[in-house]
């Protein structure tokens, strides 16, 4: 599965009535629906699919078209950090306008400058390489307003009951276009002459990205409940029982692992097999198997199985990353996908729904929900440009493989630092057995 990780993500009344916008989930309480999806919900899954389609597409293949226009590794470190920072700045500017404005605007908005920067990267051509921070600067406006906007609605539709399968239906989704499209786009690029391919598939995710804009219309517009706080959920960090302390430095560890893997995977794919075609088939073989887990996980994965599995989870991830010490190929990079794919859903399924749990603890939280939103975000992008910046600092000393090997297992190991943060939480949000 190539690593595109971003940061993802009450049930009342059918399409059509809007009673739930004044009703958003309270205390994280069950709702009448139990742990099933309402329309609501099944059409914010439906432009996320579409949003993960077109940089299924594309996203991938950005990264291999600047590195054959320069084959600069610390190039792409920086393109990173800059759709890193202005994603943050994003997330924190907009969250007045996603609490006390229209957040479906703000979602269009996301999905419009999608379209945006494929735009450019068409316009520029082979100079692409050359406005790496205007590329991150519009890249990352996108990602923090789409970001931002489907994470509110997505707790306000969800419940502690279904978010977790709601998760897993994303991972579900997310897994079939990571297995499909990419090999899509890596037979396009290969069967066209030069750069047509790049051409055509950059086409074809803007007119996704279009279509995901559309879609949105059919989401309901969401009450105006309080004011936005700047401060948000960084007020009261200083006292020792604030629970957002842990989980905000679980976040900067989690954005350890996304920040470099976001981009790694997919380039060591390419530069050891030279093959755009190879990328989709290493994409078509290990999405498959997150197909799979990502299915099983949406319905065996319970609020008691957490602590235990997650750390079975963080563990094997971990453990997926030797075969890159035995030489980095495309069978050992391959072992280390098809790993990481059945092993992920265990980790990511538990650290999405705990923030969100927490969110919907208590009514403040709720209330105060966008700002916590942010917090979280804001702690991953942290965790992502550190990373980065270590990145970039290394691999400008030496491109050698062992050094890159040993950066991928430092920080692909992260998630046993989120997991040891967050252990007790998982433990203690499990539900208490019934006598």
């Amino acid at each position: 599965m190539l690593d595109h990780t971003k940061s993802r993500p009450s049930l009342r009344e059918a399409f059509g009535s809007r009673t739930a916008d004044a009703q958003p989930a309270r205390s994280g309480s069950p709702s009448k629906g139990g742990a099933k999806l309402d329309r609501q919900a099944i059409l914010l899954l439906g432009v996320n699919a579409l949003f993960t389609c077109a940089n299924a597409l594309s996203g991938t293949f950005v990264n291999i078209y600047i590195w054959k226009i320069k084959n600069d590794y610390t190039l792409l470190g920086w393109f990173a950090v800059a759709h890193q920072l202005t994603m943050s700045l994003t997330f924190w500017l907009a969250g007045k306008w996603v609490k006390e404005g229209n957040k479906m605007n703000a979602l269009r908005v996301g999905v419009a400058m999608s379209a945006v920067f494929y735009g450019i990267v068409l316009l520029l051509g082979t100079r692409a390489a050359d406005y790496i921070a205007l590329l991150g600067f519009v890249q990352g406006i996108s990602s923090g307003l789409f970001w931002l906007a489907f994470n509110v609605v997505y707790f306000e539709i969800t419940n502690r009951d279904n978010r977790d399968r709601f998760n897993g239906v994303t991972g579900l989704l997310g897994s079939i276009a990571g297995m499909i499209v990419p090999w899509i786009s890596g037979y396009l690029i290969t069967k066209s002459a030069g750069n047509t391919g790049y051409r055509l598939i950059f086409s074809i995710s803007l007119a996704v990205f279009v279509a995901g804009a559309v879609l949105t219309f059919f989401l309901h517009k969401r009450k105006i409940e309080s004011r936005y706080d700047w401060r948000g959920g960084f007020r009261g960090l200083g006292r020792r029982d604030n629970p957002w302390r842990i989980i905000g430095l679980a976040m900067v560890a989690q954005g350890l692992r996304e920040g470099i893997f976001g981009f790694m995977v997919a380039l060591l794919v390419y530069i050891s097999t030279k093959s755009e075609m190879k990328i989709g088939n290493f994409s078509l073989y290990t999405s498959a198997v997150a197909l799979g887990s990502f299915w099983l996980a949406g319905r065996l994965y319970k609020p008691r199985y957490r602590q235990w599995g997650m750390l079975a989870g963080v563990l094997m991830m971990s453990v997926s990353i030797l075969p890159l010490f035995w030489g980095v190929s495309y069978g050992t990079l391959l072992l280390f996908g098809i790993g990481t794919a059945l092993f992920f859903p265990l980790y990511t399924i538990p650290s999405v729904s705990i923030v969100f749990d927490q969110i919907g603890s208590d009514e403040e939280s709720v209330r105060r929900r966008e700002e916590y939103i942010i917090f979280r975000e804001l702690a991953l992008n942290a965790g992502r440009f550190l990373g980065t910046i270590v990145f970039i600092a290394v691999i400008s000393r030496s491109t050698a493989p062992l050094v890159i090997n040993i950066m991928l297992l430092a920080f692909g190991s992260s998630p046993i630092l989120v997991w040891l943060l967050l252990r007790r939480r998982l433990a203690a949000m499990a539900p208490a057995p019934k006598l």
